[in-house]
């Protein structure tokens, strides 16, 4: 039989591909004809994923509380995709050298859709929080929660790998001392020693860091540092400000960015609060998250004013930063 041209074209590609590495195309044909069918299942390893859920208890709910969690933890690393690729003018860093598009400067289009998407994954795991806030029992909530102890949802590393990315590191020091930096600049370290969480994880009575502080710094805090450091110059503000001076004006990208800082400094925290209000909130006292975080001072983002782009918010809107969704649905629960 005889080949197509497409196909001795296509060989012909493949071999130059393999010798510029030094390898034998006879070996890969080799390998493909020994090779099985790709499967859906094996290529999502789908048995290894269904085996990963494992409740410390036997309430049921757990299992709800444990894969939410999982499904949120793949959506962060989505969002880091995105980032990535933008902090990196649209190349895959494991491209293997392939063209894929990159250039030397930020295309605006690129940097629009690729903002798009994360506010897309943002909006889905938003959305999905009623998974959490009304799909457990909050009697069984109550009791397997303290099997728990000390692991919180505060540990997130990416969700803090996605801030640090979003925008210049000053913005994320503890609003009270933020000025003090800003007029005096400091390294990174001691930013990071002022950074907005650590105020979310102080024991209620003492006033110390608690458990689940020390174990998440001491996991993660060198590696915190040192993406802070490789995305000194590639955040998203940063990315957006290297942008030309009309670029930088297109309404489109201004509007995704604002939405970014909505969707990850408001409504992200403020579903947490909403949960934490019908779970965590009693009538006579509030009961403390599983590891010990002042939830209440922490998820509130009036409290913490943590805004990633402030040069494209109004003074009005920094003063009255996330307080209309406060008003709207969590003052309004609680008189539910």
């Amino acid at each position: 039989m005889e080949l197509k041209k497409e196909i001795i074209e296509r060989v012909n590609q493949l071999e130059e591909k393999y010798s510029l590495m030094g390898q034998s195309i006879e070996s890969y044909l080799d390998g493909l004809l020994l090779s099985n069918y790709l499967t859906y299942w094996d290529y999502i390893q789908l048995d290894t994923l269904l085996t990963l859920q494992n409740p410390k208890t036997d309430f049921p709910d757990e299992k709800i509380f444990i894969m939410y969690h999982q499904i949120t933890e793949l959506y962060f690393k989505l969002s880091l995709h995105e980032m990535e690729q933008l902090a990196n003018n649209g190349k895959n860093i494991q491209s293997n050298g392939h063209d894929l598009g990159w250039k030397e400067s930020l295309d605006v289009n690129l940097f629009i859709s690729r903002i798009t998407r994360i506010n897309r994954y943002f909006e889905s795991l938003t959305k999905s929080f009623e998974i959490m806030v009304d799909g457990m029992e909050k009697e069984q909530f109550l009791r397997y929660r303290m099997a728990l102890l000390p692991a919180s949802g505060f540990q997130s590393a990416q969700y803090r790998k996605i801030e640090i990315c979003a925008t210049d590191f000053i913005n994320l020091v503890d609003k009270d001392i933020r000025d003090r930096f800003v007029k005096n600049p400091s390294s990174l370290e001691e930013m990071f020693e002022n950074i907005y969480w650590n105020k979310g994880a102080t024991e209620l009575a003492t006033g110390k860091k608690t458990l689940t502080l020390n174990q998440f710094e001491k996991k993660y805090g060198v590696e915190f540092l040192t993406l802070a450091k490789e995305y000194q110059d590639k955040n998203m503000w940063a990315k957006y400000k290297s942008l030309s001076e009309h670029d930088q004006k297109n309404p489109n990208l201004i509007n995704a960015l604002k939405e970014l800082d909505v969707n990850v400094n408001i409504n992200w925290p403020l579903m947490h609060y909403k949960s934490a209000v019908r779970y965590l909130q009693q009538n006579t006292e509030d009961i403390a998250a599983t590891g010990g975080t002042n939830w209440q001072k922490y998820l509130p983002p009036r409290f913490q004013k943590r805004i990633f782009y402030p040069e494209l918010w109004t003074s009005q809107e920094h003063e009255d930063w996330g307080k209309g969704w406060v008003e709207t649905n969590v003052f309004r629960l609680g008189k539910s």
